[in-house]
């Protein structure tokens, strides 16, 4: 029986899978791999027969060019071990060549150096001729980005970088800095990403950081340790907006009435936070003769 997936792994795959053109980017300019000149490409589905052996099903599959006639086949696989048979590898290619028609690229990526090594020799497939070279994106390949402008310019470079080095604190820091300058649904997707790729000691250290600063927080264990205190935080600031505009009201309506309001009543008005005595001030401001009415009523001293 194969191993099941780890969330490691499901996160590098879904990386790749929210954005196929990174498997396109580390090709193409990390690993020098010619590629079609093409803005179009798409995910496939990755299960498929091969008529008398079983269904094979590949971590993710994407072709270039037009999906009704693809000028290159892209297969990227997530490989965290060494269990996997390099030769799967070879007859994932041919399987893929012999469905679409089209040259094929085997993208294998391994935060494990031991790994990267295995699937980097030329793989034998059994078959007479057929040798398959598999392109490898291993730990060494994966700059340590310590820059954060440059680590906004390639999120998904960025969390593997983190993946891969994050224990020095540079490289932490520049992607979470990197995810402030980006759109909140960005952020959270991409620090999840390297959360869940990251081990433990480089959770810890994002988490460390994440403490340290004004920012929102995305990961699972902020979530989980300090979501209550940000509802209520939240919670808080929403209250205290909806008291200034009941303080405004009621002096707004003062104002009308043409009543004049002494400065030390004006910021009672605005300082106070309690929704109910606001909304009863903005009750007697429309019928009271002076704007001592407003208290007297309930037996409140004059300020």
């Amino acid at each position: 029986m194969s191993a099941m997936p780890s969330p490691p792994h499901d996160a590098l795959v879904q990386m790749f899978a929210d954005r196929p053109q990174l498997a396109v980017d580390i090709l193409r300019d990390r690993l020098g791999v010619q590629l079609p000149v093409t803005s179009q490409i798409q995910a496939e589905e990755r299960t498929f027969n091969t008529r008398n052996s079983d269904d094979i099903e590949v971590d993710l599959l994407f072709t270039m060019g037009p999906k009704q006639d693809p000028a290159h086949a892209i297969i990227v696989e997530a490989q965290q071990g060494t269990a996997k048979d390099p030769k799967q590898l070879a007859r994932y290619a041919a399987a893929v060549w012999l469905m679409l028609s089209c040259d094929v690229s085997v993208l294998v990526v391994c935060p494990d150096a031991a790994a990267a090594t295995r699937y980097s020799r030329p793989i034998q497939s059994g078959l007479t001729g057929y040798l398959l070279h598999a392109h490898v994106l291993g730990p060494h390949g994966v700059p340590a980005i310590t820059d954060p402008q440059e680590a906004a310019a390639a999120l998904g470079l960025a969390a593997m970088s983190v993946m891969v080095h994050g224990r020095d604190r540079k490289v932490s820091e520049a992607f979470t800095t990197a995810l402030k300058g980006v759109p909140v649904e960005h952020a959270t997707k991409y620090y999840e990403y390297a959360y869940s790729m990251a081990a433990p000691e480089i959770r810890r250290l994002l988490e460390e950081i994440m403490t340290s600063t004004q920012w929102p927080v995305y990961s699972p264990f902020a979530r989980e340790h300090f979501g209550r205190g940000l509802k209520e935080g939240e919670a808080r600031g929403e209250a205290k907006g909806e008291a200034k505009g009941e303080a405004r009201v009621v002096l707004l309506v003062l104002a009308a009435r043409d009543l004049h309001v002494p400065d030390d009543i004006r910021d009672r008005i605005i300082s106070c936070t309690d929704l109910t005595q606001l909304e009863t001030w903005a009750t007697r401001a429309a019928t009271a003769q002076s704007v001592h009415d407003l208290f007297d009523e309930t037996g409140e001293q004059h300020p």
